[in-house]
């Protein structure tokens, strides 16, 4: 299993320190030992991401680390032009020596289509075109009057990513023979307002792995909230503070703390607090790759910084994980 450090740019500070913010953190996670770090996109509005351009972002976190993978969680494709991502992808491949991971998603908020001159009823027709250009211009094909993609990335292709909330969207990831990424919570059935994060992301992978064409490896990454202090006290007082500023995803009768933490899917508390609340998780029993991030709990900077350090050195461990070499020898 592979460790990886999911972040998201939602500190009540201006956008260049949110910025510096998020750098910090995959920096620190590089140093405990993660194998990979992740962000988001999310168009114009601040208070849900406020990273529109991650590849401009992760070029800047591959001149400052070494050996961390960076990867985009994920970029919403049809909202950009394939073969500029395939430009972009292809020259940040090389300039982070190899260490790019791409997810791609046909998510986004529907109002954020309307400036790109997009109809969000459109996006999975168009996420499936994009999708095509993109493996095609990685691949080496003509794109038309003769031109190829420069540099080449032929690589990248085996370094895709699907996310998706469906199953269909799972089979798919699995024909292709492509990475599955599963969220850190999605929403309930309307017939099953109860149902397990588990539940429903069990037919997901499950029809993952039955489209998987013969000998392809499996590459399926659990997203999952993950918040970890040192006395249990100071985790709920946080997450009390930042699961009460969310809206539900979908409705409770209780709107205490318990109830908002399953809601949210969050795993919160002290490292046996979190280990035992993911041990519990069997959809990580089938993850090759298990991304922790903080949202929605979304404390202050210095104890998601401590978080790292807990989930690397004592979390992690537990659930089998190991640390790169680099890292335990620093």
């Amino acid at each position: 299993m592979r460790l990886g450090f999911f972040t998201r740019l939602l500190d009540d500070v201006p956008p260049g320190e949110r910025y510096r913010l998020a750098a910090e953190q995959i920096r620190h996670a590089e140093a405990a030992g993660f194998d990979t770090a992740w962000v988001a996109q999310h168009h114009f509005d601040g208070d849900e991401g406020g990273l529109p351009a991650p590849l401009v972002f992760l070029g800047h976190v591959a001149a400052t680390t070494s050996r961390i993978r960076l990867g985009t969680g994920i970029i919403t494709l049809p909202l950009e032009h394939p073969v500029r991502v395939a430009e972009d992808t292809a020259v940040l491949d090389q300039l982070t020596g190899g260490r790019l991971e791409v997810g791609v998603g046909s998510g986004g908020t529907p109002a954020s289509f309307t400036p790109f001159g997009h109809d969000s009823a459109d996006r999975a027709a168009l996420y499936a075109e994009h999708l095509a250009v993109l493996i095609a211009a990685w691949s080496g094909a003509d794109l038309g009057g003769g031109n190829r993609l420069y540099p080449p990335a032929s690589r990248l292709p085996g370094a895709v990513w699907e996310a998706t909330f469906s199953a269909a969207g799972g089979a798919r990831a699995g024909r292709a023979g492509h990475g599955l990424m599963l969220s850190r919570t999605q929403p309930r059935p309307a017939d099953r307002p109860q149902a397990t994060l588990a539940e429903i992301q069990r037919p997901i992978v499950d029809a993952y792995h039955d489209n998987l064409p013969p000998g392809a490896v499996p590459r399926i990454m659990a997203s999952r909230t993950a918040f970890v202090a040192d006395s249990r006290a100071e985790a709920l007082r946080w997450a009390e503070r930042g699961l009460g500023r969310g809206r539900l995803p979908f409705e409770l009768p209780d709107g205490g703390l318990d109830t908002r933490i399953a809601a949210f899917d969050v795993h919160v508390g002290t490292p046996q607090d979190v280990i035992e609340s993911l041990r519990a998780d069997p959809t990580l029993d089938r993850a090759t790759d298990l991304v922790l991030q903080v949202h929605s709990v979304d404390p202050p900077h210095p104890l998601i910084l401590r978080s790292i350090e807990l989930l690397a050195t004592e979390v992690a461990p537990a659930l089998g994980w190991t640390p790169a070499q680099e890292a335990s020898r620093t």
